[in-house]
C-alpha cells in the first residue's frame, strides 16, 4: 500500500512471502530511516522505482521472486551502506548497472534468474563480498580475474550464461564446491575438477632475423636519447615536487583566510614544541582518532593549554583539522570546550605540522570523577561528586547538545557522548569536547566519512552508541539523545553501560527500569527520592531503543532545570544544608539489593 510512505520513521518493512500484487509504491522513498526492505516472494510487477534506491540508510533490500520488469536503476550506487541486495527470479533486463560498484559495504549479491546481458560491471572495490549469484542470465565476456582476489568470497555462481575465455584457478576458483560455471560453453582452462576444455595457446611468433649493424647503431642512439629524456623528466619532476612542498609550507602557515582568519595570533611549531617540553610523554594527557593531546604552558604568561597534535599520516586528519577550524567560526557556547588558536606550519624536519590549542580543563574528565578506581595515574579525586554537582553537569551537557542540535546554522551531531568527552573546569562546569567531528567530515569528505563510519571507530563507543548505529544507520541528533540518556543513567546509578552484569537485552536501560519498578512496588526502605526518580525516568526516556520514542534534547533541558529548581534551589542558596545531607538515599545502596534479573 502507498500509505506506507507516510510512516517516515519506519526502519524495517518485512512483507515477504505473501500474495501482494501491483507496483512497488514510489512513496516508500519517503521512509528515509528504512534499514530493511523485504518484499520478496510476492506478485509485484512493473519497474523498480528509483525512489527506493535513494534511501541512504538502506542496509538490506530483497525484491526477489516477483514479476518486476525493465532495467535495474543506476541509483543503486547511492546505497553506500547496503550490505545485501536481492533481485533474483524476476524479468529484469539490460545490463547490471555499473554504479553497483559503489556499494562498498555489500556482502551479498543475488541477481540470478533474469535476462541481464553484457559484461559483469566493475565491482573490484566490493572486497567484502561473501556470496554472489549471477546465474541464469545472458551475461557475456570474460570472467573478471579480480574475483579471485576477494578474501571473503565463499560462494560464486556464474552458471548458465555466455561467458568465454580462461577460467581463473586461484582464490575462490581453487575450490570446485565454492563456485559454479556450468552452461558457459566457451570457457576453458580452470582447475581439473571443472573438466573444461584446455585453452588453445597462440602459436609462438617466428624468430626474427638478426639486426644489421646499421640498425644496431640506430637502436643504440635511440635508446641513449630516450634515456637522456627520461633523466630530464625525472629531474623536472623532483624540482616541481620540491617547489610544491615549499608552496604548501607557505600556504600551511596561512591556510584559507576564511578558515583560519578568526585566530588573530597563530602560534608556531617552535612555540608549541617549547610549551610541551618537546611533546614529552610526561605531558601526554590523551589520544584521539587523529592525534595526541599534550598539556603545555604557552605564552609570556605561561597559560596552561591543551595541544592537540594531528597525525597527518592518518587518512582524514588534515580534513578533520580544517573541519574543526571551520566549525569554531560559528559555534560559541559556555559548555563547549574553547579553541584558543591553531598552528599550521612545518616541524623541525620540514614535515607538515597541524595542531589545535584548546583551553585546559584542570578538573579532568567526568569519567575520572565517576570511576576514580579506573584512573591509573595518581591524579584521582579525593571526593565524590555531590548530587547537585552531578545535576549541574547533566544540565551543562544537555544545554551544549541542545545548542548543537537546534541553535547552530546547520545541526551538529556529536556521535560520541560519553564521560571521557565531558571535561570539567575549576568550578566543575562541564564542557563537551570532540564534538561534531563525524558530521563535519561528512561535509568535507563524504568518502572519508563513510569509510570511518563503516568501521567500529566512529560509530561511537560501545555501551553509549545508539542501537541504529550498530545496524548501519547514519548519525543523527536522535543518536546523541540516546547517548546522553545512557550518560545520565551512569551518573546517577554508578553503573557503567559496559558492566559485566549486562548481557543481551539486559542493559543499563532495562536495569534502571527494574530498579524503579521495584522501588514503586516495594516501598519502605527501598524508596527512591522523588528528584532521583525523575532524573532516572528522564534517562530512560532519552535512551529508548527506537528513535521515535526518545524525547528531544530541548525537552530534556527543560525538565532538568525544573528538577533543579524544585528540589535543589534552597540547598544551592544556603550553606546550612547540603544536597548530600538532605537527599539521603543513594541509588547504589538500592541497586545492591535489587534483583539483577527482574524487569
Amino acid at each position: 500500500p502507498s500509505y506506507f510512505g507516510n510512516m517516515t520513521q519506519l526502519q524495517k518493512l518485512h512483507l515477504n512471502n505473501n500474495s501482494f500484487h501491483g507496483k512497488i509504491p514510489q512513496s516508500l522513498g519517503r521512509c528515509q530511516y528504512l534499514l530493511d526492505l523485504w518484499i520478496d516472494t510476492n506478485r509485484l510487477s512493473g519497474t523498480i522505482p528509483q525512489e527506493i534506491l535513494q534511501i541512504p540508510s538502506l542496509g538490506y533490500i530483497d525484491l526477489s521472486d516477483n514479476l518486476l520488469t525493465g532495467h535495474f536503476p543506476e541509483e543503486v550506487g547511492k546505497l553506500e551502506l547496503l550490505v545485501g541486495l536481492g533481485a533474483s527470479n524476476n524479468r529484469l533486463s539490460g545490463q547490471i548497472p555499473q554504479a553497483i560498484g559503489g556499494c562498498l559495504s555489500m556482502e551479498f549479491l543475488y541477481m540470478q534468474g533474469n535476462s541481464f546481458e553484457g559484461a559483469i560491471p566493475d565491482i573490484r572495490r566490493l572486497v567484502s563480498l561473501k556470496k554472489v549469484d549471477l546465474s541464469n542470465n545472458k551475461l557475456s565476456g570474460h570472467i573478471p580475474r579480480y574475483l579471485a582476489n576477494f578474501p571473503l568470497l565463499r560462494n560464486l555462481n556464474l552458471s548458465m550464461n555466455k561467458f568465454e575465455g580462461t577460467l581463473p584457478t586461484t582464490g575462490v576458483f581453487r575450490n570446485a564446491t565454492a563456485f559454479s560455471v556450468f552452461g558457459n560453453k566457451n570457457l576453458c582452462g580452470g582447475i581439473i575438477e571443472m573438466q573444461l576444455k584446455p585453452c588453445i595457446l597462440q602459436a609462438s611468433p617466428r624468430k626474427r632475423k638478426p639486426l644489421s649493424r646499421r640498425k644496431k647503431v640506430a637502436s643504440g642512439i635511440g635508446i641513449g636519447i630516450a634515456s637522456l629524456l627520461l633523466c630530464i623528466i625525472v629531474a623536472s619532476l623532483c624540482w616541481l615536487m620540491k617547489r610544491r612542498k615549499k608552496n604548501n609550507a607557505s600556504d600551511s602557515n596561512q591556510l584559507d583566510s576564511t578558515t583560519l582568519g578568526m585566530f588573530h595570533e597563530k602560534v608556531s611549531y617552535k612555540e608549541l614544541h617549547s610549551a610541551t617540553s618537546g611533546f614529552s610523554s610526561t605531558n601526554l594527557i590523551g589520544s584521539g582518532n587523529f592525534g595526541d593531546v599534550f598539556k603545555g604552558l604557552l605564552g609570556l604568561e605561561n597559560n596552561l593549554v591543551a595541544v592537540k597534535v594531528l597525525n597527518l599520516l592518518k587518512h582524514g586528519a588534515t580534513k578533520s583539522f580544517m573541519a574543526e577550524c571551520e566549525t569554531f567560526k560559528s559555534i560559541r557556547h559556555r559548555n563547549l570546550v574553547r579553541l584558543i588558536t591553531v598552528c599550521s606550519s612545518l616541524d623541525s624536519k620540514g614535515n607538515e605540522f597541524r595542531a589545535l590549542v584548546y583551553e585546559f580543563m584542570p578538573k579532568g574528565s567526568l569519567d575520572m570523577w565517576l570511576h576514580p578506581e579506573d584512573v591509573e595515574r595518581g591524579d584521582g579525586h579525593s571526593r565524590s561528586l555531590k548530587h547537585a554537582e552531578k545535576l549541574n553537569i547533566a544540565i551543562d551537557v544537555a544545554s551544549a547538545l541542545e545548542y548543537l542540535h537546534v541553535h547552530c546554522h546547520d545541526p551538529v551531531v556529536h556521535c560520541d557522548v560519553k564521560p571521557s568527552n565531558i571535561l570539567l573546569d575549576d568550578d566543575l562546569t562541564a564542557h563537551v569536547s570532540d564534538f561534531g567531528l563525524v558530521r563535519l567530515l561528512y561535509k568535507f569528505d563524504r568518502e572519508s566519512f563513510l569509510n570511518k563510519f563503516s568501521s567500529a571507530g566512529l560509530r561511537g563507543t560501545i555501551g553509549y552508541a545508539a542501537p541504529e548505529y550498530g545496524m548501519g544507520g547514519q548519525p543523527s541528533i536522535h543518536g546523541d539523545v540516546y547517548s546522553f540518556g545512557i550518560l545520565l543513567l551512569e551518573m546517577f546509578t554508578g553503573k557503567k553501560p559496559t558492566d559485566e552484569a549486562f548481557a543481551g537485552d539486559y542493559n543499563l536501560h532495562s536495569y534502571t527500569k527494574s530498579v524503579l519498578s521495584g522501588s514503586t512496588s516495594s516501598g519502605g526502605s527501598n524508596t527512591i527520592d522523588e528528584w532521583l526518580k525523575l532524573v532516572l525516568q528522564l534517562g530512560i526516556r532519552c535512551s529508548e531503543e527506537y528513535q521515535r520514542d526518545r524525547m528531544q534534547m530541548a525537552e530534556a533541558v527543560r525538565e532538568l532545570f525544573s528538577i533543579r529548581s524544585k528540589f535543589f534551589s534552597s540547598e544551592m542558596t544556603t550553606a546550612k544544608q547540603s544536597p548530600q545531607n538532605v537527599l539521603h538515599s543513594y541509588p547504589q545502596e538500592l541497586i545492591l539489593n535489587a534483583d539483577m534479573h527482574t524487569i
